[in-house]
């Protein structure tokens, strides 16, 4: 019949009328959705917690490290910069606002306290108090700031400097013709361990103080340090990398470095660290995002049977796109708000809880970063899980979703293609989502090489972990069609359920398998990261140096070390030899005028003589020699670079006895920074330094309150060998690396709990199938044993088959992450069992949690309910 007033024309809903019907909706079983709230609100809670600590984290190691340094960049020369160089550096700063920077000059000198007239040669250090440090404190005793206790002519000196002269704070010390008052002891020197290795105790003095004694005449050996501070936020276009490559131009024979390079047992730690800490955001990320994947796929499954419903009373497809769009999207935007106050609350109260474990000096900043992540994962992955479904239903009669959960669509090949092609728009949906979700993974990844590789892999491990559900749901199916009878019917039903019509396994399958695989890879990579750590800033490494031992003395100091008291690792001894390169890749030294190459490094090269490696250094191109003749020589990685060196490369030096020595690069090596093997950048076979004249390094461990003893006693013996003591500092890279440690297991653990509660909860959000196909049973007459044990099969074949697949894949991740970073890869095999086992455990225990009431309620009881 027409209808030419149009007053029985399809009307579509607004926006408004259907945020009413939606939330309506919400308000007739809040219980329900509050479920998918918190569900919702644990994932995004893990990732912003576990990423806005890890931030804060960080910026506190990186004031540590450079600390380390007193400065961002700092560049060695040996001799005085020109007007020219300096107005380049002065330019630099000037193209940085918030840049500062100072210079500090070491030299030798002579010192005496009189009236004793014998002076004691010492490492002099002059700064200026009003800038310098930049990180970091100079520790003085007694306490007072270092400009006071540098005012006119007054110094600091190290407790050695008393200890040789006998000498204590307040007397008047002689340095260069002047008098100068010992205003106090340096007991932390904060760049310590990054200056030169002196000849004797650390005494400091102003720079102004410097220039009053007329110690830098013509020819004086001496060595200036550029410190450089970078504001925390540089002009666009700028970044450590080019203001280091800018300050190399602007010096040519500088040694540049930046604060990661102070200490490698730092450095080490730093890298690890942020390689963690990123892996352990971005599963964190995707943990959340499959609680909130698996909540809004539930609750969508749940609202389907009225979806269908309100289709059959006369409702639009856009109608109820609207309704439940606006529906899910709210659920996800209120999860996302919660779980933001509750990561930020966890976060802001870490360091009240652990107290001094935490490196509570640093001030927590409130993560934005963090939280736009957060909120973006949460809302993308409501609308991945969300649209999908809601579009299958625009064109399907209801009826047909009615009977979804008791009638399979096509079979075979054809079948499958037929569902891919009436989805197309769906998939290109969720492949625009994943991309979306993808450039935030790539954004939360502070480390290129685990946001590279931990995207490919969670990529591919999907894919397959896809795939393999398919594939073992269908041999399941496969083999319990042939031994069906032999059976036990809740055996042969429970696997049954796996594969019945309407269910949800693939889907928990992939889930499952894939928070366990993230789960294991976290803890597998922080068990070997922290140990690479750990050997790296052993508690037993050297802490105390010798220099100028001689080859007649080395003997008696190695007996003077064997029975000292406090000495935890026996005296490690290297041989020093002085030469001069005349000669690199067939190019003469002279030749090489201008371009950036460390000259006094090439014309005062300190080589050693070693048939194996050193301890320490890690040979990480080419092969160490096994003839003490051959003519073949092994270079430090970071003297390979600064010298374009390589394997293979021809060198020529020159030593006192043995003359020209035409030798090949066989190895390159990476000195660990805290044995001898750092302190010489070139190894020699012992044939080629053959009766060379050789001064001996030596290392050893000593209880830090046993070194000034060991110092005295030392002096009285050899008063001629000079000790620099490091405890101190290395006191406080052992610390920062225990912080290290604490955090990195402390977020370890953080984000395996929130994943497994996460998990938890997706296996839990199946359950309202469950009580259905209960009531069935109950109806049938099964008896409440009879369902437990059907649905404990069930449970526990999920949990193994996810188990299975998660610890492969978690293993063949880590080591593809423990090779890029060049970090070894052992089988933890009770970790693998554990998570096997363990997984079957979570999913039946879960399982049962959240559909164990369903046995004690009659079957009219729960269908009126659901």
């Amino acid at each position: 019949m027409a209808d030419p007033g149009g007053q029985y024309r399809k009307r579509s809903l607004s926006w408004r009328r259907a945020a009413a019907i939606g939330w309506r909706d919400l308000k007739s079983a809040p219980g329900k959705f509050g479920f998918v709230i918190l569900s919702v609100a644990v994932g995004v809670a893990a990732l912003v917690g576990v990423r806005g600590f890890s931030e804060s984290f960080r910026r506190t190691l990186g004031t540590e490290a450079r600390s380390l340094m007193a400065g961002d960049l700092s560049a060695r020369l040996f001799r005085m910069p020109p007007a020219e160089e300096q107005n380049k550096i002065a330019s630099i700063e000037r193209a940085i606002p918030g840049s500062r920077s100072t210079w500090a000059t070491e030299t030798f000198s002579m010192a005496s306290v009189p009236p004793d007239p014998v002076p004691l040669l010492v490492t002099l250090k002059a700064v200026d108090p009003n800038e310098y440090p930049y990180y970091g404190k100079a520790e003085l005793e007694p306490e007072m700031s270092l400009q006071q206790a540098l005012d006119g002519d007054s110094a600091v000196v190290a407790n050695e400097f008393l200890i040789r002269l006998n000498a204590r704070v307040g007397q008047t010390m002689r340095l260069g013709g002047r008098n100068f008052k010992i205003a106090a002891v340096l007991k932390q020197e904060p760049d310590r361990i990054t200056a030169g290795a002196g000849m004797g105790p650390r005494v400091m003095i102003s720079r102004v103080a410097l220039e009053r004694t007329g110690l830098l005449g013509p020819g004086s050996r001496s060595s200036e340090r550029l410190m450089l501070k970078l504001p925390d936020k540089l002009p666009p276009g700028k970044d450590s990398v080019s203001v280091r490559k800018q300050l190399e131009e602007a010096l040519p024979d500088a040694q540049v470095m930046d604060y990661r390079e102070g200490n490698p047992a730092l450095t080490e730690g730093l890298d690890r660290a942020t390689a963690i800490l990123s892996l352990i955001c971005l599963v964190a990320m995707v943990l959340g995002a499959i609680g909130v994947a698996m909540a809004m796929h539930a609750h969508l499954e749940q609202r389907m049977d009225m979806l269908a419903i309100l289709k059959a009373v006369g409702a639009g497809s856009a109608d109820l796109l609207r309704i439940f769009l606006l529906q899910t999207l709210g659920l996800g935007l209120a999860g996302g708000l919660l779980g933001v106050a509750a990561g930020v609350g966890v976060m802001e109260a870490l360091p009240a809880v652990f107290g001094k474990l935490l490196p509570v000096h640093t001030v927590i900043a409130f993560p934005w970063r963090s939280v736009a992540a957060g909120l973006g994962t949460g809302l993308l992955t409501t609308l991945l899980f969300c649209l999908p479904p809601l579009l299958d239903v625009r064109a399907v009669r209801p009826v047909l979703v009615l009977r979804r959960l008791v009638e399979s669509g096509p079979e075979g090949i054809g079948g499958w293609f037929a569902r891919v092609w009436a989805r197309r728009l769906q998939l290109m949906l969720s492949v625009l989502v994943l991309a979306a979700l993808g450039g935030i993974a790539w954004g939360l990844s502070d480390s290129r090489t685990v946001g590279t590789w931990f995207a490919a892999g969670l990529a591919g491990a999907l894919v397959v972990l896809l795939l393999l559900a398919a594939v073992a749901l269908r041999t399941v199916r496969f083999v319990l069609n042939r031994v069906r009878l032999r059976l036990p019917s809740f055996l042969r039903h429970g696997l049954a359920n796996l594969y019945r019509p309407g269910n949800q396994s693939a889907a928990v399958l992939a889930a499952l398998g894939t928070g366990v695989m993230l789960i294991l890879a976290v803890y597998l990579m922080q068990a070997a990261l922290l140990r690479e750590i750990r050997e790296t800033a052993s508690p037993t490494l050297p802490n105390v140096f010798l220099i100028d031992v001689t080859t007649d003395e080395t003997a008696g100091v190695r007996t003077f070390f064997q029975h000292q008291a406090g000495v935890s690792q026996a005296l490690d001894l290297m041989p020093v030899v002085t030469g001069r390169f005349v000669s690199l890749n067939g190019q003469k030294l002279e030749q090489m005028k201008g371009q950036h190459f460390p000259r006094r490094m090439l014309e005062n090269a300190e080589l050693s003589w070693g048939d194996s490696a050193p301890s320490g250094d890690k040979i990480t191109q080419g092969k160490w020699w096994t003839d003490a003749g051959a003519q073949e020589i092994a270079v430090g990685e970071g003297a390979a670079q600064r010298l374009h060196l390589s394997l293979g490369s021809s060198v020529e030096l020159e030593t006192a006895v043995g003359g020209i020595h035409k030798l090949k690069v066989a190895a390159l090596y990476r000195a660990d920074g805290n044995h001898l093997g750092a302190r010489v950048p070139f190894m020699l076979p012992s044939g080629q330094l053959k009766g060379e004249v050789a001064t001996w390094y030596g290392g050893a461990h000593v209880d830090p309150r046993q070194v000034g003893m060991m110092e005295r006693a030392l002096f009285a013996a050899y008063p001629t060998i000079t000790v620099i003591n490091l405890s101190d500092v290395l006191e406080r890279i052992e610390s920062v690396v225990d912080q290290i440690t604490f955090v990195i297991r402390f977020l370890a653990g953080f984000s395996i709990f929130a994943g497994l509660t996460i998990l938890a909860s997706s296996i839990a959000s199946t359950r309202f199938r469950r009580m259905r196909e209960a009531v069935v049973l109950k109806t049938l007459g099964a008896t409440r044993m009879r369902i437990v044990r059907t649905f404990s099969v069930e449970f526990s074949v999920l949990g193994l088959l996810a188990g299975l697949v998660g610890v492969i894949f978690a293993n063949l991740l880590t080591r593809v992450l423990l090779r890029k970073m060049e970090v070894g890869f052992h089988i933890e095999w009770s970790a693998t069992a554990v998570a096997l086992m363990g997984t079957a455990v979570l999913a039946t225990v879960t399982g049962w949690i959240a559909s164990y009431r369903i046995l004690g309620l009659r079957p009219l009881e729960v269908l009126r309910e659901e």
